[in-house]
This record gives C-alpha cells, structure tokens and sequence, in this order.
C-alpha cells in the first residue's frame, strides 16, 4: 500500500522544519528508528558472534545517539529553534517517517544500511553509544538527496 498521502500537506511546503518538526511524524518515526535498529542490532550480532547462536534484541535508540547524529550529519536546520536532545531526536524520527513515508527507503533498505554501518563490541554501551551514533550519522547523510533543499521561509 502507498502511504505518502499521510505527507501530501507536507509536500505542498516542503521545507526542512515542517519535516522536521512535524509531532505527528516523530511518532511514526520512532517506530521506524526503533524496530529498524532492533533488527539490525540483533543481525549484526548474530553475525558476529563466536557460537552461531541466534540473538533477538528489542533496543530503543537513546535521544544522544540521535541527537548526536543529526548535529554530525549537519541537518540541524530540520528541528525547532533552540532544540534540547528530545527534540533532535525527535526531528531524526520525522526525517525518518518522512523518507519511508515517501518510498525513498523501505525498512529493508533502513536495516541493511544500519547493518552495513554498524561495528565494535555493541554488548558494551558505550561503545555501541559511539558506533550507533556513526551508523545514524551516516544514514542520515545518505537520505538528505531524499529531503527538500529549502528551508522554512524560501520558496
């Protein structure tokens, strides 16, 4: 099914805070970010470790690493003025949302590149503090040729 008439009143402005700022994305979107990562944290393990076990893990992604990558990917722009950790995290989930919603990324496509991106001892935090941050970072970069180039008050 196409969901992208949940964004079409987006798509008439298509500016980077709409997107970014949108309630109702951040919650579609934290959804998203949190089952992909799931997934690609219990792949990433399983392939990585020493006894061919299978590991399922459900992880919900910290406000920091996301936080953390948007100010890495340079798309702060796409959140609220004077924005705490919750709101960055908040506007990654919006981008998020907004890219699956317009069928620029499937979650396949979210997993596997999450996966691919993914390195180091994820079973200790900070260290998986660090490498989630590298792996959101990066994804976030490769979806911005997905995202309008205007922001709020250009036309």
């Amino acid at each position: 099914m196409d969901y992208k008439f949940l964004i079409n009143d987006l798509n008439l402005n298509k500016s980077q805070k709409v997107i970014g700022t949108d309630k109702g994305l951040a919650k579609i979107g934290d959804g998203i970010v949190n089952l992909a990562y799931s997934v690609a944290k219990s792949i990433y393990l399983t392939n990585n470790n020493q006894n061919d076990k299978i590991i399922r893990t459900g992880k919900k992604v910290g406000k920091i690493i996301l936080g953390s990558a948007l100010k890495n990917a340079d798309m702060k722009r796409f959140a609220k003025t004077r924005a705490d950790a919750h709101d960055l995290a908040d506007t990654v989930e919006a981008i998020l949302a907004y890219v699956w919603l317009s069928n620029k990324m499937t979650l396949s496509d979210i997993i596997n590149f999450l996966v691919d991106n993914l390195s180091g001892d994820l079973y200790n935090r900070a260290e998986e503090i660090e490498k989630a941050t590298i792996a959101f970072t990066n994804l976030l970069k490769y979806i911005k040729k997905f995202l309008p180039e205007k922001q709020k008050n250009e036309r």
